[in-house]
Protein backbone atom coordinates (compact mmCIF):
# COMPACT_ATOMS: atom_id res chain seq x y z
CA UNK A 1 0.00 0.00 0.00
CA UNK A 2 2.76 2.41 1.05
CA UNK A 3 4.35 1.49 -1.98
CA UNK A 4 1.64 2.44 -4.31
CA UNK A 5 1.31 6.22 -2.44
CA UNK A 6 4.76 6.25 -3.20
CA UNK A 7 4.78 5.66 -6.65
CA UNK A 8 1.59 8.48 -6.73
CA UNK A 9 2.95 11.02 -5.31
CA UNK A 10 6.32 9.84 -7.55
CA UNK A 11 4.34 10.28 -10.25
CA UNK A 12 2.82 13.36 -9.35
CA UNK A 13 6.04 15.07 -8.73
CA UNK A 14 7.25 14.57 -12.08
CA UNK A 15 3.78 15.75 -13.39
CA UNK A 16 4.38 18.82 -11.93
CA UNK A 17 8.21 18.71 -12.94
CA UNK A 18 7.15 18.42 -16.76
CA UNK A 19 4.36 21.47 -16.93
CA UNK A 20 7.00 23.88 -15.43
CA UNK A 21 9.44 23.36 -17.77
CA UNK A 22 6.49 23.61 -20.18
CA UNK A 23 5.16 26.89 -18.90
CA UNK A 24 9.28 28.25 -18.53
CA UNK A 25 10.25 27.52 -21.97
CA UNK A 26 7.13 29.04 -23.47
CA UNK A 27 7.32 31.87 -21.14
CA UNK A 28 11.38 32.44 -22.65
CA UNK A 29 10.02 32.15 -26.25
CA UNK A 30 7.52 34.61 -25.81
CA UNK A 31 10.64 37.01 -24.04
CA UNK A 32 12.71 36.17 -26.84
CA UNK A 33 10.11 37.64 -29.54
CA UNK A 34 9.24 40.18 -27.49
CA UNK A 35 12.99 41.12 -27.39
CA UNK A 36 13.37 41.31 -30.62
CA UNK A 37 9.97 43.38 -31.28
CA UNK A 38 12.06 46.09 -29.33
CA UNK A 39 15.28 45.77 -31.22
CA UNK A 40 13.51 45.85 -34.30
CA UNK A 41 11.70 49.18 -32.74
CA UNK A 42 15.11 50.53 -31.36
CA UNK A 43 16.98 50.10 -34.85
CA UNK A 44 14.15 51.86 -36.86
CA UNK A 45 14.10 54.86 -34.55
CA UNK A 46 18.04 54.78 -34.54
CA UNK A 47 17.60 54.90 -38.50
CA UNK A 48 15.82 57.96 -37.95
CA UNK A 49 11.43 56.23 -37.98
CA UNK A 50 9.62 58.85 -36.42
CA UNK A 51 7.23 56.80 -33.08
CA UNK A 52 4.31 59.40 -34.54
CA UNK A 53 3.96 58.60 -37.80
CA UNK A 54 2.82 55.70 -39.65
CA UNK A 55 5.05 53.44 -41.90
CA UNK A 56 4.60 50.24 -44.19
CA UNK A 57 5.22 47.18 -41.81
CA UNK A 58 5.52 44.03 -43.92
CA UNK A 59 4.16 40.91 -42.23
CA UNK A 60 5.40 37.55 -42.94
CA UNK A 61 4.14 33.66 -42.13
CA UNK A 62 4.82 30.24 -43.37
CA UNK A 63 1.59 28.21 -44.01
CA UNK A 64 1.10 24.83 -45.23
CA UNK A 65 -1.01 24.95 -48.13
CA UNK A 66 -3.06 27.03 -50.49
CA UNK A 67 -6.32 26.79 -48.04
CA UNK A 68 -4.33 28.42 -44.87
CA UNK A 69 -3.17 30.58 -46.93
CA UNK A 70 -6.64 31.69 -48.37
CA UNK A 71 -8.09 31.63 -44.72
CA UNK A 72 -5.67 34.19 -42.73
CA UNK A 73 -5.55 36.41 -46.21
CA UNK A 74 -9.59 36.94 -45.40
CA UNK A 75 -8.99 37.43 -41.85
CA UNK A 76 -5.83 39.62 -42.58
CA UNK A 77 -7.83 41.67 -45.95
CA UNK A 78 -11.00 42.39 -43.66
CA UNK A 79 -8.14 44.62 -40.85
CA UNK A 80 -6.96 46.33 -43.86
CA UNK A 81 -3.91 44.84 -44.56
CA UNK A 82 -2.88 44.13 -48.13
CA UNK A 83 -1.96 40.71 -48.42
CA UNK A 84 -0.45 38.32 -51.05
CA UNK A 85 1.18 34.71 -51.14
CA UNK A 86 2.83 32.02 -52.97
CA UNK A 87 3.90 28.97 -52.67
CA UNK A 88 7.50 28.03 -52.05
CA UNK A 89 10.51 26.90 -53.93
CA UNK A 90 9.73 23.12 -54.16
CA UNK A 91 13.08 22.49 -53.76
CA UNK A 92 12.79 23.82 -50.12
CA UNK A 93 9.46 21.94 -49.28
CA UNK A 94 5.87 21.73 -49.92
CA UNK A 95 4.72 24.70 -48.34
CA UNK A 96 3.62 28.82 -49.03
CA UNK A 97 4.75 32.01 -47.60
CA UNK A 98 1.83 35.06 -46.63
CA UNK A 99 2.71 38.23 -46.81
CA UNK A 100 0.83 41.23 -45.26
CA UNK A 101 1.11 44.84 -45.45
CA UNK A 102 -0.11 47.96 -43.57
CA UNK A 103 0.55 51.58 -42.88
CA UNK A 104 0.75 51.69 -39.00
CA UNK A 105 2.03 53.27 -36.23
CA UNK A 106 5.22 50.95 -34.48
CA UNK A 107 5.46 51.29 -31.10
CA UNK A 108 7.14 48.11 -28.77
CA UNK A 109 4.17 47.32 -27.04
CA UNK A 110 2.12 47.10 -30.24
CA UNK A 111 4.65 45.06 -32.13
CA UNK A 112 4.77 42.75 -29.52
CA UNK A 113 1.10 42.76 -29.06
CA UNK A 114 0.87 41.87 -33.22
CA UNK A 115 3.73 39.42 -32.80
CA UNK A 116 1.62 37.29 -30.29
CA UNK A 117 -1.60 37.87 -32.18
CA UNK A 118 0.06 36.34 -35.53
CA UNK A 119 1.82 33.61 -33.80
CA UNK A 120 -1.41 32.40 -32.64
CA UNK A 121 -2.80 33.29 -35.37
CA UNK A 122 -0.45 30.96 -37.73
CA UNK A 123 -0.60 28.09 -35.10
CA UNK A 124 -4.06 27.88 -35.54
CA UNK A 125 -3.63 27.26 -39.26
CA UNK A 126 -0.61 24.87 -38.56
CA UNK A 127 1.99 27.92 -39.34
CA UNK A 128 4.07 29.87 -38.06
CA UNK A 129 4.33 33.55 -38.04
CA UNK A 130 8.07 34.81 -39.53
CA UNK A 131 8.30 38.45 -37.76
CA UNK A 132 7.94 41.81 -39.16
CA UNK A 133 10.12 44.41 -41.04
CA UNK A 134 9.48 47.74 -42.38
CA UNK A 135 11.74 49.84 -45.37
CA UNK A 136 13.37 51.30 -42.48
CA UNK A 137 14.96 48.62 -40.82
CA UNK A 138 16.44 45.05 -41.57
CA UNK A 139 16.18 41.84 -39.68
CA UNK A 140 20.37 41.95 -40.45
CA UNK A 141 20.78 45.19 -39.12
CA UNK A 142 18.80 44.33 -35.91
CA UNK A 143 20.94 41.35 -35.41
CA UNK A 144 24.10 43.53 -35.73
CA UNK A 145 22.52 45.48 -32.70
CA UNK A 146 24.86 44.93 -30.17
CA UNK A 147 23.96 48.11 -27.91
CA UNK A 148 21.62 45.43 -25.37
CA UNK A 149 18.58 46.79 -26.89
CA UNK A 150 16.99 43.12 -26.07
CA UNK A 151 17.63 43.86 -22.69
CA UNK A 152 15.06 44.78 -19.78
CA UNK A 153 15.76 47.60 -18.07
Amino acid sequence: MQSKLFMALLMLAALVAVVRVYVTVRRLRQNRSEDWDERLVKNLRTQGGDPFNPCEVDFFFDLPDQGACEQVAALLGARGYSVDFRRVDPERGDRYTLHALKSQRVSVPGMQETTREFAALAAQHSGRYDGWATAGITRAAARRDDSGAGKRR
